[in-house]
C-alpha cells in the first residue's frame, strides 16, 4: 500500500513581505510561513490509463478555471496494476485521524475499500488518498512492485508578484495538472534510470584504492543540490538550460554565495557542467549592476556599532550571492549583510578563477562562455585593484572581516586574499588570450592583457618577500599574526588545479603543507583531546547546536588557523578555532595535488567520521569544533569533496 495526503496548496508563503530580522551573530533571516494544513477543497480521484493505475490529488484552483499560482498544482501515486494482481484504492481517508479507515481492511484482507468519491475537502478538513496491490507468491517467489509518487507545482513565487516557471515545466507544460503524465514517466522509465545511476556510480564503487567512506562520502553530499533550498528556472532564449543556483544553507538562506562554491561548485563543475556555467554567468550579468539603497552591516551590530550602514551593491563589485527566495534572485543580488560585501577582497578573484576554472576543467571548447564573461572579469578586477592602498600591486584586507572567514580580521596585505589575486590575474590573462586567438577578443584587450601581466610581476614581487617566514606564509602584513592559516594558499591550489603557473616556488608549497599538517591537523586535534581549549569558547552562528561530546583521540579535521604548536591564538576565536567541512575537503584535494594522497584521505576520513558517525548525515554542517558543536547545517561546501575526486582521477590539466 502507498497512501499520501493532498498537499496541493500547502507550500504557498502566506506571508509575501517578510521582515528581516537580524540573529544574535547580526546574520539576516526572515520567516517563511508556508500554508501548512489548508486544504478546503482539495479533492482526489481515481485514474487508470493502460498499466497504470492510481490516484490523483487537485485543488480548489483547478475549479476556478484560472492559471496555478506558487503552491497549486497536482500530485499522483500510482503503480502498474497486472492481470495476476488485485487492485485497490481509496479516495477520500482521514490521514488527520487515526488511520483506521485505510488500516482495518487492510490489515485484515490486503484490500482497500475502493472509495472513488471525488468529494473536495471541507473547512478545516484534510484529506488522503491510497492505492494497493495483491498478489499471492509461491514459496521461494520474489516480486518487485513499483510505486511512484509525482508532483506538478510549476510556480515559484519569490517576493508577492514576482514568480518564475520551474525547469521541468519545459518538458511537461505550466499548467499544473502534469503529475499523472509525470507518474506515468516514472514508471515507463525507472528501470532505465536504475541502470544510468548504477552505470555512473559503479567505475567508483569498483575502485579498490577508494576507501569505502569516501565512496559513500562522495555520492551521499550530493544531497544538497536537490534538499539544499535549489532553484532551477524554465529556459529562455538568454539561459537555454535555466537559471540554476543553490541555497549557501538553509540558515543563510541566500543563493549560491560565490565565496563558498569556490570549493562547492566541484559538484556542479565535473558532474553538470552547463549548470556550472549559468551560475557563473548570472554573476558575470550582476556585476556592472548597482544598488544603492543603505542597509545596515550585523557585524558592527554585534560589536556594538549599531548604526553603521553601507549599501547593498555598488558597480563593478562582484556580489557575495545571487539574492534570496524573499526578493528576486539573479536580479537583487548581494542579499546577506553580516559584512559590507562591497569591500570583500576575495570575491572579484573567486569570481575571475571559477570563469576560467569552468572553461578549463568543462574541455576547453566553450569560447563563447569565455566572452560572455570577460567584461565582467575587467571591470571586476578594475574594482579590487581600488583597494592596492600601498601601490605594491596586491589589494589589501582592511582590518573588518573582509572575506569568507567573515569573522576573522586579516590587516594589510594577506595571504589567502593575495594568492587568490594574483590567481585572478593570471586566470584573466589566460582568458584574453584564448579570447585573441579565437579572434573574439574587445579592442581594448591587448592594453588590458599587458595591465594584467604587469599587476602580477609586481604581485609576486612583493607577496613572497612580505609574507615568508621561512617555512610558511604569515596571515597578512598588518597583524603581527603568527597563526598558521590553513588556507592561506588557496590560490596557489587554484592555479595548478588549472594548468597555470606556480604562484610561488614549489619548495615553499610543500614547507607550507607540512606546517599546516602538523599544526592544524595533527597537533590540534592532539590539544584539543587534552582539552586544552577553554570552554568558555564563543560559538557565532546560525542554528548552533551540540551532536556530542569531545572524543579523546578522534580528529575531527584541520582547524582554520592555529599557533604552530596546534593552540589557540586567541582562545574565544570563533573562525579560527572551527574545523569548516568545505574548506577541509578542500585542503585534502590541495594535498592530493601535490602527491600527498594519505594526507589528504586522513583529513577527509577526519570530517567524513564527524558527519556520519554524529548524526549529522544530510545535513553537513560548515563548521564543527572540538566541543562536538556544530552550524549552518545543510551546507554549500562540502560537495568541495568531488574536487578531491577531480583531482584523484587526474584532471586532464593537472601536472
Amino acid at each position: 500500500m502507498l497512501s499520501w495526503q493532498n498537499l496541493v496548496g500547502w507550500f504557498t508563503n502566506t506571508q509575501k513581505t517578510p521582515e528581516v530580522l537580524q540573529r544574535d551573530d547580526g546574520s539576516p533571516y526572515y520567516d517563511y510561513v508556508p500554508a501548512i494544513g489548508r486544504s478546503q477543497g482539495n479533492h482526489n480521484h481515481f485514474v487508470q490509463t493502460g498499466d497504470a493505475a492510481g490516484c490523483v490529488m487537485n485543488g480548489l484552483w483547478s475549479q476556478l478555471g484560472r492559471s496555478p499560482q506558487e503552491g497549486e498544482g497536482s500530485w499522483a501515486i500510482a503503480t502498474t496494476a497486472p492481470a495476476d494482481t488485485d487492485r485497490f484504492f481509496h479516495t477520500h481517508w482521514h490521514p488527520a485521524g487515526d488511520g483506521r479507515d485505510l488500516w482495518e481492511t487492510f490489515a485484515t484482507a490486503g484490500s482497500l475499500v475502493n472509495e472513488a468519491a471525488d468529494r473536495p475537502a471541507a473547512v478545516g478538513e484534510q484529506t488522503g488518498c491510497a492505492i494497493a496491490v495483491r498478489f499471492t507468491l509461491q514459496p521461494g517467489e520474489t516480486r518487485q512492485v513499483p510505486l511512484t509518487l509525482a508532483w506538478d507545482l510549476p510556480v515559484t513565487e519569490y517576493a508577492e508578484g514576482v514568480t518564475d516557471y520551474r525547469r521541468y515545466t519545459d518538458f511537461f507544460g505550466r499548467e499544473g495538472c502534469h503529475a499523472w503524465a509525470i507518474a506515468k514517466t516514472a514508471l515507463a522509465h525507472y528501470r532505465d534510470w536504475q541502470q544510468q545511476i548504477i552505470d555512473w556510480q559503479q567505475p567508483i564503487l569498483a575502485r579498490s584504492d577508494f576507501p569505502d567512506w569516501f565512496k559513500m562520502a562522495l555520492f551521499n553530499e550530493l544531497y544538497d543540490l536537490t534538499s539544499g533550498g535549489t532553484l532551477w528556472t524554465a529556459a529562455t532564449a538568454q539561459d537555454p538550460v535555466g537559471q540554476f543556483a543553490v541555497l549557501e544553507c538553509l540558515d543563510y538562506r541566500w543563493y549560491e554565495s560565490l565565496d563558498v562554491r569556490l570549493y562547492g561548485g566541484f559538484a556542479t563543475l565535473l558532474l553538470w557542467p552547463e549548470l556550472e556555467k549559468a551560475v557563473i554567468r548570472a554573476f558575470a550579468r550582476a556585476i556592472p549592476t548597482a544598488d544603492d539603497r543603505p542597509r545596515i552591516i550585523g557585524y558592527y551590530y554585534t560589536v556594538g556599532q549599531e548604526n553603521h550602514y553601507a549599501p547593498r551593491k555598488l558597480k563593478g563589485a562582484t556580489p557575495h550571492d545571487l539574492g534570496a527566495p524573499n526578493e528576486y534572485p539573479f536580479v537583487q543580488t548581494n542579499y546577506t549583510s553580516y559584512q559590507d560585501c562591497n569591500q570583500w577582497k576575495d570575491l572579484p578573484s573567486d569570481f575571475v578563477i571559477q570563469v576560467y576554472r569552468a572553461y578549463k576543467l568543462t574541455g576547453e571548447n566553450d569560447v563563447q562562455f569565455l566572452a560572455a564573461c570577460w567584461p565582467a572579469v575587467t571591470e571586476t578586477l578594475k574594482y579590487l585593484k581600488r583597494f592596492d592602498t600601498d601601490g605594491d600591486g596586491i589589494p589589501e584586507n582592511g582590518g573588518a572581516p573582509d572575506q569568507t572567514f567573515d569573522d576573522w580580521q586579516l590587516k594589510g596585505v594577506s595571504a589567502y586574499c593575495g594568492g587568490l589575486w594574483m590567481a585572478a590575474l593570471e586566470s584573466a590573462i589566460a582568458i584574453a588570450t584564448v579570447l585573441t586567438e579565437a579572434g573574439m577578443a574587445p579592442g581594448n584587450t591587448p592594453i588590458l592583457l599587458t595591465q594584467y601581466q604587469r599587476w602580477l610581476e609586481q604581485s609576486r614581487n612583493h607577496f613572497h618577500k612580505r609574507l615568508w617566514n621561512g617555512r610558511y606564509y604569515r596571515l597578512d602584513t598588518g597583524s603581527g599574526s603568527d597563526v598558521v592559516m590553513a588556507d592561506q594558499l588557496c590560490g596557489q591550489f587554484c592555479v595548478r588545479l588549472m594548468g597555470l603557473p606556480d604562484l610561488v616556488d614549489e619548495d615553499c608549497v610543500r614547507s607550507v603543507l607540512d606546517v599546516i599538517y602538523d599544526a592544524c591537523f595533527v597537533q590540534f586535534n592532539d590539544y584539543a583531546a587534552q582539552a586544552a581549549i577553554p570552554q568558555t569558547q564563543k560559538f557565532a552562528g546560525a542554528q548552533a547546536g551540540t551532536f556530542r561530546s569531545a572524543q579523546p583521540g578522534m580528529p575531527i579535521g584541520a582547524a582554520n588557523g592555529v599557533l604552530p604548536d596546534g593552540s589557540p591564538e586567541d582562545p574565544d576565536g570563533t573562525h579560527q578555532l572551527e574545523v569548516w567541512t568545505g574548506i577541509n575537503f578542500g585542503l585534502a584535494t590541495f594535498f592530493a595535488q601535490m602527491g600527498q594522497r594519505d594526507r589528504a584521505f586522513a583529513i577527509t576520513e577526519a570530517v567524513v567520521q564527524q558527519i556520519y558517525t554524529y548524526g549529522l548525515q544530510f545535513r553537513t554542517p560548515e563548521a564543527i569544533t572540538a566541543f562536538g558543536t556544530f552550524r549552518a547545517c545543510h551546507y554549500l561546501r562540502p560537495l568541495a569533496i568531488w574536487g578531491l575526486y577531480g583531482v584523484l582521477m587526474e584532471w586532464p590539466s593537472e601536472r
